[in-house]
Parts: C-alpha cells; structure tokens; sequence
C-alpha cells in the first residue's frame, strides 16, 4: 500500500491510497463524517480496473484535515479491537 499525497492546505487533504478498495475508503468516509470538525469526507475510484482511490477530506477549520484523519483511523482500530473481542466470545458459544 502506498500514500500519495495529492493536496494538502489547512483545512483540505486529497490522498490517493494505492492497493486498497471500497471497504477501506468507505470506513474512512463514514467514521470522518461522524466527527464534528469535518466538514466534508468522501472518496473516488477514477477508474474501475484500478485500486488507486483518492480520498478527500475537509474540515471546518479547527482541525488539521491530517489530525481528522488520524483520529478517524484511531477510532476504527477501537472499533475493529471491540468487534474482534465480540466475535471471539460469540464463537466460543
């Protein structure tokens, strides 16, 4: 996986992740909208035949699109740790 970045100002960050699909993207869209400071999270696949999405985040000023970024990637590794340890317990069942 490679990040590249594309653009980058004070309230704006436009990255393009090589190797990665939907399921990534998409958890990074869905967790960065939940935070109040982001204005604006979304992401493009430009061409279906390539794993070259760009992800695009926006804030509202009082935060660093990258420290967005770092938290929403903070909180979906507690999620997956949470879901992990539910799976576990479920299957022992």
């Amino acid at each position: 996986m490679k990040v590249k970045v594309l653009k980058k100002t004070s309230t704006e960050l436009k990255l393009e992740i090589e190797g990665v699909g939907h399921a990534l993207c998409n958890l990074l869209q869905n967790r960065l909208l939940e935070d109040e400071n982001v204005d604006f999270a979304g992401y493009d696949v430009p061409h279906p035949l390539s794993s070259h999405p760009i992800v695009y985040v926006r804030t509202k000023g009082n935060i660093k699109p990258e420290e967005a970024l770092r938290k929403t990637v903070k909180r979906a590794r507690e999620i997956n740790k949470e879901f992990s340890k539910k799976l576990k317990k479920a299957l022992k069942t």
